[in-house]
Order: C-alpha cells, then sequence, then structure tokens
C-alpha cells in the first residue's frame, strides 16, 4: 500500500501537534505555526466542517494511512455492530505496524511499518510483510532472529515505557490479549468528529 514520502514536520505543523516523536522538541521551540508562506498571518475562524476535516486529516497522519485507504476502514468500521468511530479505532490500532510501534520493537510507527515491509515480523511463527495486516486476539508477533541484535530494536526494546494492557511482551516475542478499549487507544483524536465527517 502506497505511504506518504513528503516533508513530515510539515505535517505536525498543519496539525498542531507533533505526530512524530521527532517533531515534537520543534514545535515547543516554534511553536505550531501552520506551515506556509502565511503561516504566521492572520487566522480565520475554521467552520464545522473545517474541525470535522482537520481531525479525520490528524488520525489518517498519526498512523501514516493514505486517503482510499482510511476511507475503507471507515466504511468497514460502519458495518460492524456497536459504535462506529471506536470500531474505527480498534482497526487502526490492530494494524500489525501499530501492534509492533505500541509493543516497542520499534521507536516510531514509520520504522515499525519498515521492519515490517522488510521481513523481520513473524506472526504466529510465518514472516509476514504488510503493514496493513490486522492482528487478531491471542496471535503472537515477534521479531525474526536475524533482527533481534540489531542495535535500534535493542535500543527500543531497552527503553522504559508502559506497555498498553491490551498486549503483552516478553523480550522479543508480544501477544495481543484482547481488543483495546477507547482508555487504551490514542487520546489526542475525537473519533466522534471523522463519524461526522463521513455521514455528511
Amino acid at each position: 500500500m502506497a505511504r506518504y514520502t513528503g516533508p513530515k514536520r510539515r505535517l505536525s505543523r498543519r496539525e498542531g501537534l507533533a505526530l512524530f516523536a521527532k517533531d515534537a522538541k520543534a514545535l515547543e521551540k516554534k511553536g505550531a505555526v501552520p506551515p506556509g508562506q502565511h503561516g504566521l498571518g492572520r487566522r480565520r475562524r475554521i467552520s464545522e466542517y473545517g474541525v470535522q476535516l482537520r481531525e479525520k486529516q490528524k488520525a489518517k497522519r498519526f498512523f501514516g494511512i493514505l486517503e482510499k485507504q482510511f476511507k475503507r476502514y471507515f466504511v468497514e468500521a460502519s458495518k460492524v455492530r456497536g459504535a462506529t468511530g471506536l470500531a474505527l479505532l480498534q482497526t487502526l490500532e490492530t494494524r500489525l505496524d501499530n501492534v509492533v510501534y505500541r509493543l516497542n520493537f520499534a521507536k516510531s510507527r514509520a520504522g515499525a511499518r519498515q521492519m515490517v515491509s522488510h521481513g523481520h515480523i513473524k506472526i504466529d511463527g510465518k514472516k509476514v510483510n504488510i503493514p496493513s495486516y490486522k492482528v487478531s486476539v491471542n496471535q503472537t508477533i515477534e521479531i525474526t532472529s536475524q533482527m533481534r541484535d540489531n542495535t535500534q530494536v535493542k535500543k527500543s526494546l531497552d527503553e522504559e515505557s508502559t506497555l498498553p494492557e491490551w498486549l503483552e511482551r516478553k523480550a522479543t516475542v508480544g501477544r495481543v490479549l484482547r481488543m483495546p478499549g477507547r482508555e487504551e487507544m490514542e487520546q489526542s483524536i475525537d473519533e466522534q468528529l471523522i463519524v461526522e465527517y463521513y455521514s455528511r
């Protein structure tokens, strides 16, 4: 599946928050000034549609997904019984690249995506190189033997960070215990605005 390959900090500035780990310090220092020559100029009042659009764009960029795939996720989520917004976020959170990132196998979602696409991740003992693969409950995710000695992987695993309760990890093997609850998923995204955007 295609991915965005342009300047990343520009996206963070546009959305007003650090979508990528490296952008946090830069945004703190310079402030969340929108990109372009008129970034510092007079800001117009954003319409209701504009607020919904920005939220949808933010979620897309946060998980590194392009429009066509994101819309397909929404259509699938709308067919699930229950809250559409919650189903959409669960779909995004259980993508293989995001699960690899959440397990601290990689320092960023982009790094996790690269690990998957280069064939360094196994699911239930089989290599999977599709970042959008939907990981199911009780499936195990592990790093291949040749990647375990990688400096970046070791550094990421050694860093202290809290693992979400819907995941467990022992050394370089992780497992999905259950579907994540809303409080365990990305808090900076308002899924209701995304539902409203696509329900126009």
